[in-house]
């Protein structure tokens, strides 16, 4: 089924219910779908054909899902483009994806024009305003023709490219099929939360990341989709629109996002009671900053474990399992990311790709309809990420005798210290109890004798003081000695990608500058 069928039967079922909300812009599924419909078919009139890629370098707004939608109807592949990305990376992923259309918003008029050179595959340049030497969005639109534009495409047709965060290096384009996509709406309504057409369903992040991978079933169901318009993510704004528009649902946060939410002052000011759901992922939660978001907010949090070459995604931890302190229940603890989606399939597998047992440390493997086709252009790649059929996530983890998923580091964070594989996000676990550390990234560094040394990176809560060997010291009480830091920094913020990941590539850098990395 053509993904863009959604909104086609959206459409007709709830014409006139509210589809898409931006600030005081209100569209109609009718409106939308006859958007849509319009700018499919100017893009086909411009010479764009199935198969096709079509780049979206934009901020949030209605018109990152209109222009995805269109590009579903008409068989084009939408290469959504996150607005934070630095120019020389947008070129580069635009460029790579082999994109024969480009549309941006004003806020990239002056960035367009310096990249233009670079651009050499891109063949229509489109503009939401009016822009030199590029064509005017809305005027597409209503030169359109209202015909249904709907074509047909197989369950391995390209939907959509999705570009990898790139922390490891140059971003890779994961190829996500019709079919995968379908998977992943239909297994949000099972697992992650049944949406219903009188659902509220909020966008404060990326859509082109989660918060739009998410944006698809509530289309689907014909709910509505609440886009935040605001430059920044602002706490604050986010509460009062929360009880303003008594939302039901964030469609998806990172554990950042949730930190600056939960430590936001203004938390208790506002009424934040018809919140359903909140669904998190993107990076690893700490035990203690869940806590402290579940006391605050209440049950709602969903978490999901995923990546861009399995969207939305691997494994979930419904929101009845987020258990404070058990509270007397031993069936799940917060450390876990939870069992696998339902057509899911995982295992862990040694460095020789045999299966270990329960309780075993371990790389993630999946396979099932969700993983990816494979990276856009580049085989070898795909062939070591996919070998065996299993998709090789690079994550190391276990999982229990009840098929419960535990997630320790990336393979290339792992430290090795005379000999000793310790894994850094259990000492950050520990370090993160301390009352006085906001957030913190562990890493190896060179050590003569040891191999590698255990770094802690610290950033302190507002007006918050402690010592290098207090933390030390408070390591020892939870963990054995060997795992201990044997030295911590305290900085100011630590280095994020633009979807908010801690890049510990960058703070390794530094360290092992003229040595061999592990990048």
């Amino acid at each position: 089924m053509n993904i863009g069928h959604l909104l086609t039967k959206a459409s007709r079922i709830y014409p006139e219910r509210l589809a898409l909300v931006y600030g005081d812009k209100e569209f109609t599924y009718r409106k939308t779908n006859d958007r849509v419909n319009r700018f499919a078919n100017s893009l086909k009139e411009l010479g764009l054909k199935k198969g096709d890629r079509l780049a979206i370098v934009q901020k949030n707004c209605p018109h990152i899902l209109e222009t995805m939608f269109a590009c579903f109807k008409a068989g084009i592949a939408a290469v959504p483009i996150n607005a934070r990305l630095h120019p020389n990376e947008l070129a580069y992923i635009i460029e790579d994806s082999g994109s024969k259309a480009l549309l941006y918003s004003e806020d990239f008029i002056e960035t367009v024009k310096s990249m233009r050179v670079e651009l050499k595959k891109v063949e229509n340049f489109v503009c939401l305003s009016k822009a030199p030497d590029s064509l005017d969005y809305e005027k597409l639109i209503s030169n359109g023709s209202p015909k249904e534009a709907e074509v047909d495409v197989s369950p391995d047709n390209l939907a959509w490219i999705f570009y990898t965060s790139g922390t490891t290096g140059m971003p890779k384009g994961a190829m996500w099929t019709h079919k995968a996509i379908l998977t992943m709406i239909m297994n949000y309504y099972a697992d992650i939360y049944p949406l219903t057409p009188e659902d509220i369903v909020f966008h404060a992040a990326p859509l082109t990341h989660g918060s739009g991978c998410y944006a698809l079933p509530a289309v689907g169901k014909g709910a509505l989709n609440l886009i935040l318009k605001a430059e920044k993510f602002d706490p604050e704004l986010v509460f009062q629109t929360i009880e303003e528009k008594r939302v039901t649902n964030i469609a998806f946060l990172t554990p950042t996002m949730i930190n600056i939410l939960i430590n936001s002052k203004h938390i208790d000011k506002y009424d934040l009671s018809s919140l359903r759901c909140i669904v998190y992922g993107g990076s690893p939660v700490y035990v203690e900053d869940l806590k402290r978001a579940i006391k605050k907010m209440g049950r709602i949090f969903t978490q999901l474990y995923g990546q861009g070459e399995a969207p939305m995604t691997i494994s979930y931890l419904r929101k009845e399992e987020h258990l404070v302190d058990n509270e007397g229940n031993d069936k799940v603890n917060l450390i876990s990311a939870g069992i696998p989606r339902t057509d899911v399939e995982v295992k862990i597998f040694d460095e020789d790709d045999n299966e270990l047992p329960y309780g075993k440390m371990g790389e993630i493997v999946v396979r099932g309809d969700i993983v990816m086709k494979g990276y856009w252009n580049k085989t070898e790649e795909t062939a070591e990420t996919l070998r065996g059929g299993w998709l090789h996530t690079g994550d190391l983890g276990m999982m229990d005798e009840r098929g419960y998923i535990y997630i320790m580091d990336r393979t290339k964070d792992m430290i090795i210290s005379g000999g000793m594989n310790i894994y850094p996000r259990e000492v950050e676990e520990v370090i993160l109890r301390h009352p006085a550390v906001y957030e913190v990234a562990v890493i190896g560094v060179p050590d003569s004798k040891w191999g590698e040394s255990i770094k802690a990176i610290a950033v302190l809560r507002e007006g918050a003081n402690v010592t290098e060997s207090e933390i030390i010291d408070f390591c020892k009480e939870h963990i054995a000695s060997f795992k201990k830091p044997k030295s911590v920094e305290f900085v100011n913020g630590l280095p994020k990608n633009a979807y908010g990941k801690i890049l510990k590539r960058d703070i390794r850098e530094r360290y092992w500058k003229g040595r061999e990395i592990k990048i």
